[in-house]
């Protein structure tokens, strides 16, 4: 009685053979080297574009706000105002914004998320220089075991 298993996210391979009341497991596996660290930079490089791509939307969000005049009452508008006050805290004043009634052009938003850009740009290849492996040598590995089980057909 011989049968092949395949499974698995690196290729295995399973052959289990019975003979004289004995069991017999060779086991193949493939893995290359340095995969967990390839996938944890690129999750790590992901996770700080998500990071700023929410912030850099958030603060075009409140350009376009201050560009329309929105009613800084409203409580959505309040919340977008609030929660990007903290990263635009560093860059009011830094450039004049130009004002027409109601309707603001947010200069230094502007220029704060050409910052923002350019450090999630220098984090992200920080991450790659740190952490990313080149892709290495597909290693084999195979595995036997024999047991001595008794089989009762």
């Amino acid at each position: 009685m011989a049968s092949l298993i395949s499974s698995g996210s690196c290729s295995e391979s399973k052959l289990r053979m019975s003979k004289d009341n004995r069991l017999t497991e060779v086991r193949t596996s493939q893995r290359e080297a340095g995969q967990e660290q390839r996938i944890f930079s690129f999750k790590a490089t992901q996770l700080v574009w998500l990071l700023f791509g929410i912030l850099e939307a958030l603060i075009a969000l409140r350009i376009g706000l201050m560009l329309v005049g929105a009613n800084p009452n409203s409580p959505i508008v309040a919340l977008i105002y609030g929660i990007t006050y903290l990263f635009l805290f560093p860059f009011t004043g830094l450039i004049g914004s130009p004002v027409y009634g109601s309707f603001v052009l947010e200069l230094s938003s502007m220029f704060a998320m050409l910052i923002y850009a350019l450090i999630a740009w220098a984090m992200e290849r920080t991450i790659w220089l740190l952490f990313y492996r080149p892709r290495g040598q597909v290693v084999a590995v195979t595995e036997t075991a024999t047991s001595e089980n008794h089989i009762t057909p």
